[in-house]
């Protein structure tokens, strides 16, 4: 998604957000996100990648500190389709801690959420990969051992558990189960009104809210 449609999503959650009071991640491409930025009140507007370098030489990476001068607030690193060495993701986590960007990090298995939860991101999304936009959300022990992987080393780190999360039922179950956030984005998009179904996710989210 990209453009008028990445622009038309965002207006949407930041409606949502708004009517909802809850904290709402919304990441795209980072060429939308600056406008983005500019056109909503009520997100976190969220890189999906950055890398750890510093001001100087980097031709084709994304630098850290652009991320924060576009307004950036957040990024997403080591996504499945993104994936980083232990070393790459511990120093880019440093580098986005230096300057206050929030990080939330991707794990697949119970022992990546354990040992990724080792470098202190500020979040984590638990999913298997294999789930990753099938519409099918995961079973109950992965997100019951994941999010005591996590809590185990850290209890600080805010939770997501969102493969596959496609509706309210889903969202009802990750989050009875101990998750802290969820998140969609195929079930989203794939659905006939994108705003009915981020109000459905959101109203059983909402029910949650600490």
């Amino acid at each position: 998604m990209y453009g008028k449609d990445s622009m038309k999503m965002a207006k949407i959650a930041d409606k949502l957000a708004k009517k909802y009071n809850i904290d709402c991640i919304f990441t795209g491409q980072l060429i939308d996100l600056q406008k983005i930025v500019l056109e909503t009140n009520n997100l976190i507007i969220t890189a999906q990648h950055m890398d750890s370098l510093v001001p100087g030489r980097g031709m084709g990476h994304v630098l850290p500190e652009g991320l924060v001068d576009a307004g950036i607030q957040a990024v997403v690193l080591n996504h499945a389709e993104k994936p980083l060495t232990i070393a790459k993701l511990d120093a880019t986590i440093k580098r986005a801690k230096e300057l206050g960007l929030m990080t939330i990090v991707c794990a697949d298995t119970v022992e990546q959420c354990r040992a990724i939860a080792e470098l202190n991101p500020d979040c984590m999304i638990c999913e298997p990969n294999t789930l990753i936009g099938t519409g099918n959300s995961s079973n109950e022990e992965y997100i019951l051992e994941t999010t005591k992987a996590v809590r185990e080393v850290n209890s600080n780190i805010l939770i997501m558990q969102a493969a596959g999360v496609s509706n309210a039922a889903d969202v009802k179950k990750v989050m009875t189960l101990g998750a802290d956030g969820t998140g969609g984005t195929s079930g989203i998009i794939n659905a006939p009104s994108w705003e009915d179904k981020i109000d459905e996710m959101m109203s059983a989210l909402v029910k949650f809210k600490k």
